[in-house]
């Protein structure tokens, strides 16, 4: 018999050890990418709320005048520090859920676990849209200039 959906299948998952053993370990990596994650997001942090001291102290050094445009570098490292924060903390409430489950057997905690995953990738899916379309908007948009700057 073909089911269609996995909602039409009455079969249960059962995970056996090896299964185990792999969530395990994808339990651990996740988790250290997680807190590479927040390490990455707090250097971003640091270096959009120090970017003005940082830029004059590299322009001084080398006898240039005083960099500008630390607004927009400031804003620009919030941003992506700010968007790159949801993923993590999605990817590390994922393991965490992940080893509870795997501790306690503990269904309801791996559902959670997963819904995390889900959010996780969804998340990055949806980022990976915005930022091909931005991608594609500036290629067009660029062109469009070209022409008319060769018209001119």
């Amino acid at each position: 018999m073909e089911y269609n959906s996995i909602e039409e299948n009455p079969k249960v998952l059962v995970l056996n050890n090896q299964s185990i053993s792999f969530l395990s370990e994808i339990a651990k990596w996740s988790q250290f990418l997680a807190i590479i994650g927040f390490i990455g997001i707090g250097f971003m942090v640091i270096l959009a709320l120090f970017a003005e001291v940082i830029l004059n102290s590299f322009s001084a050094a080398y006898g240039g005048q005083q960099a500008l445009g630390y607004g927009f570098f400031t804003v620009t490292y919030l941003i992506a520090a700010f968007l790159y924060f949801f993923p993590v903390l999605y990817l590390f409430r994922f393991s965490t859920n992940l080893k509870s489950s795997l501790i306690a057997k503990n269904d309801d905690d791996l559902t959670l676990a997963l819904e995390y995953l889900k959010s996780h990738y969804k998340f990055i899916g949806i980022l990976t849209i915005v930022v091909l379309g931005s991608y594609l908007l500036l290629i067009i948009f660029s062109i469009m200039g070209m022409l008319a700057a060769s018209f001119l």
